[in-house]
């Protein structure tokens, strides 16, 4: 069992949301607790030793980090499709 945490800019992004949407997203990111590396997760590059795996939520991405020795899910960054990236 993995932890969950969001950092900053995660977190005030889904802060800013509609209420009904942010709570769809967090939700979403509570099933990473059981299982980090879901099947429709998908695997984008390292940074310092970390995965980083992009997760689909609707129309929004959310990217993370796996610190498998800490057992914790860092959730990086959650936008629109067009804006995950940039």
């Amino acid at each position: 069992m993995h932890e969950v945490h969001l950092s900053d800019n995660a977190d005030k992004f889904i802060q800013k949301l509609d209420k009904h949407i942010s709570e769809r997203i967090i939700e979403k990111l509570k099933h990473l607790k059981d299982n980090p590396i879901p099947s429709d997760s998908k695997f984008i590059c390292r940074e310092n030793n970390d995965k980083i795996f992009r997760y689909r939520i609707g129309e929004f991405r959310a990217l993370y980090k796996v610190k498998e020795s800490e057992k914790i899910v860092l959730i990086v960054k959650i936008d629109k499709r067009p804006r995950i990236y940039g």
